[in-house]
């Protein structure tokens, strides 16, 4: 395994390609067990294709949102979830009550998937990043703000590292045991200070090269706990001067200036494994002017050609003020490049809406199978890993620990 401070050097994605017309091309089979650069081997990937290609348009719209519910009855997730075969749903604050009816509300989940015929895990994800956006307080371990992973690692790199990585780890451990399979974690912002509304102690720091150890740490972590990271919010929000929960932030960043500034935590985090990626909701005059950065095809081109990413691309939840009043905002970031629409306002509606279009060919089939592949493949690695790596039985003193280790290296 690499070193949590150094990039990972090796991936079957990034091997070059035989020659086709030479004798190897030909003869030398691939290893469907070769993993790629974000987690799934090349057989779950070519077994997540095959399956998805066998799918009805209902199951593909499906295979590409991640809803939203209201309420706290683990009953009405897990029904949107059997009867819209959705990838999964999202837990917020609002759908959490206490420890008990978070695991009755997950294991319900679980078994809707299996219900619906599927051998693999839903996505049940939830934003636990530490600090205020944590929506399993009193429930799971209280980590402080990510900013305490840039500080620890500004007084003693090494160490600031390590904690870093024991926190990620903990932390997804402990999410496991209480039935998620995915994290909306880390926050790979780099923050410009006060004049930054929106993320401000989220982001590990104002400094790009610490804030890219940072997060190579934490997604490091999070794959070694076998839960789906989702490295938040690229291009990078934190010179955004408005909050995108309200409104359409304005960047007027150059292209050169959000390379230097907002891409070297996402370029770390590519490089240390990161199965998922969530786009944010930026108005990048310099690249997509006009149109959010979740709905720019540029922006997706700029983190799949230019970065290299191959995993699993997630928009920022699609109920937010900066993609109110458009139209159709799911159909458009799915054209765009998104593999997974996030908390559309209405799950059914766009369920249907995105059924329509793949019957009507508005998006091609071919562009909705890619995406729910993708996905699928992700949560086969989520499921081998889990299996290899149990939770073990005094997780959550491991996590109290790792949480005052972070907070004494920082302070």
């Amino acid at each position: 395994m690499p070193d949590d401070a150094a990039p990972a050097t090796s991936s079957a994605s990034s091997a070059p390609s035989p020659n086709p017309s030479s004798p190897a091309a030909t003869e030398t089979p691939v290893d469907p067990d070769t993993p790629t650069a974000w987690g799934p081997t090349l057989g779950e990937l070519e077994e997540a294709r095959e399956l998805v290609s066998t799918w009805s348009p209902e199951q593909l719209a499906g295979g590409v949102i991640v809803g939203r519910f209201h309420g706290t009855d683990p009953e009405e997730p897990a029904r949107m979830l059997r009867d819209l075969h959705l990838a999964g749903v999202s837990v917020t604050g609002d759908n959490v009550v206490d420890e008990p009816q978070v695991r009755a509300m997950t294991t319900a989940l679980a078994r809707a998937a299996k219900d619906d015929g599927r051998a693999f895990p839903p996505v049940i994800g939830v934003d636990q990043e530490g600090g205020y956006v944590s929506h399993l307080r009193g429930i799971a371990t209280d980590f402080p703000h990510f900013q305490s992973a840039g500080l620890a690692i500004e007084s003693d790199a090494r160490l600031g590292r390590r904690v870093t990585r024991e926190a990620a780890l903990t932390t997804g451990l402990e999410l496991r045991g209480l039935g998620f399979t995915w994290v909306f974690a880390p926050v790979a912002d780099v923050t410009i200070g006060a004049a930054d509304p929106t993320i401000g102690p989220r982001s590990p720091s104002e400094d790009p090269g610490v804030a890219a150890q940072a997060i190579g740490a934490a997604v490091k972590g999070y794959d070694d706990a076998g839960i789906v990271s989702t490295v938040k919010h690229f291009p990078g929000h934190g010179t955004a001067t408005n909050d995108s929960h309200d409104t359409l932030p304005v960047v007027d960043s150059t292209l050169a200036e959000i390379e230097a500034h907002d891409l070297p935590p996402f370029e770390s985090a590519i490089d240390h494994g990161a199965p998922a990626v969530m786009l944010s909701h930026l108005d990048l005059t310099a690249i997509a002017p006009d149109v959010p950065a979740s709905m720019a095809p540029e922006v997706y081109d700029l983190l799949r050609d230019d970065l290299g990413f191959e995993g699993v691309t997630i928009t920022d939840s699609l109920g937010m003020g900066a993609v109110g009043g458009r139209p159709t905002p799911a159909l458009q970031a799915l054209e765009a490049g998104a593999d997974l629409l996030l908390m559309p306002v209405d799950t059914t509606a766009t369920h249907q809406i995105v059924v329509d279009a793949i019957n009507a060919g508005e998006v091609s089939r071919e562009r909705v199978e890619e995406a729910a592949a993708r996905v699928v493949a992700v949560q086969l690695w989520q499921a081998r890993i889990a299996a290899q790596r149990p939770v073990p039985v005094d997780v959550v003193e491991q996590a109290r620990a790792a949480s005052a280790d972070l907070e004494s290296a920082a302070y």
